[in-house]
């Protein structure tokens, strides 16, 4: 969301026929899904209730899947764990979901996802570490020794931490900064009463917690290695999308219609968050806003293994190309 905002090229990694099936598709072509045969018309797709999701709701709220041929169904959800259990089932077809989560996950369980579309990346100011105002917490240094809130252990927020530490000179483990997991909404409260010494917070509660208490901002962990780091896509199982690949095919096609809006015009994004999220339309309008690819791109997404293993959130390197539909890893 911020200075590159102009969309990618569509490079969705679905098979060679898909792929050509999606290049013929474009925004005057109406009827193409619900002429192709596709495999399933009536999907369900879930997602927190997040600004990353932005192009899902403009897609629905333009009609980009009924032109497909799709009918989709909304799911909110509420935590990551609920992402991989409602795929596995088949209670949703289509997921927004976490690279990271996504690498360790597969790393136990290979083969199992696949993703078809990206969806949204890092941009300055979107995962700040916070402190009171009045904290004599001045530098990343001064964090030795503190507690930091983080949304979940083994996860994006701890990874963005440990990286900013690190490349600051202080360990986690050796220097006895404690991670503890917090859900975003109690954050605020939890910087106030002085249960944590600092919290790591995505907007639009960096807003809220300048805004209502003073709080100020430590540090971005969105620069050095995690610089426009990949964040989440748009993940199904590998059972569905070998199963249904024009369904998979119409869905991506879809998505990137709606990515391409969301990456080239802000106030498209600013209008749809008030209407799936608590976010209201004057704060939609000043928050820090990520960056919307259009490219399922295999060198990027080889990038969240890297750095996951750089800091030991892996033991061994992660395959980006065998969790694209459409390609196999070595």
């Amino acid at each position: 969301m911020r200075l590159r905002l102009m969309g990618r090229v569509l490079l969705i990694g679905v098979a060679a026929s898909l792929t050509l099936a999606a290049c013929g598709t474009n925004s005057d072509t109406s009827t193409a899904g619900s002429s192709s045969g596709l495999e399933k018309t009536n999907i369900t797709v879930g997602s927190l209730v997040v600004p990353d999701a932005a192009p899902l709701h403009i897609a629905i709220n333009r009609g980009f899947f009924k032109a497909e041929g799709l009918t989709v169904k909304y799911q909110p959800i509420q935590n990551s764990p609920d992402v991989v259990a409602g795929l596995q089932a088949g209670t949703t077809d289509f997921s927004l979901f976490n690279y990271m989560t996504a690498f360790a996950y597969v790393e136990k369980s290979p083969g199992t996802l696949k993703f078809v579309a990206d969806c949204f990346e890092s941009a300055p100011n979107t995962f700040n570490i916070m402190v009171p105002g009045d904290s004599k917490i001045k530098t990343v240094q001064d964090l030795k020794g503190k507690t930091i809130a983080i949304a979940g252990l083994n996860s994006i927020g701890e990874l963005a931490v440990t990286a900013t530490l690190k490349t600051a000179g202080v360990d986690p483990k050796a220097d006895d900064v404690k991670y503890i997991p917090v859900a975003f909404p109690q954050m605020p409260q939890a910087l106030a009463t002085k249960q944590v010494d600092a919290v790591w917070l995505v907007e639009p509660f960096i807003s809220s917690v300048q805004k209502d208490m003073g709080a100020r901002k430590l540090i971005d962990t969105m620069t050095g290695p995690m610089e426009n780091f990949p964040i989440a896509g748009w993940a199904s199982s590998a059972k569905f999308v070998k199963d249904n690949p024009k369904t998979v095919a119409a869905f991506a096609r879809a998505m990137t219609k709606a990515a391409e809006i969301a990456a080239s015009d802000r106030k498209a994004v600013e209008q749809i968050l008030p209407t799936y999220t608590k976010i209201k339309a004057d704060v939609a309008s000043i928050i820090a806003m990520g960056h919307y690819p259009t490219t399922l791109n295999e060198t990027r997404l080889q990038r969240v293994s890297d750095v996951m293993q750089e800091f030991g959130f892996l033991t061994k390197k992660g395959d980006a190309k065998s969790l694209i539909a459409g390609q196999t890893g070595t």
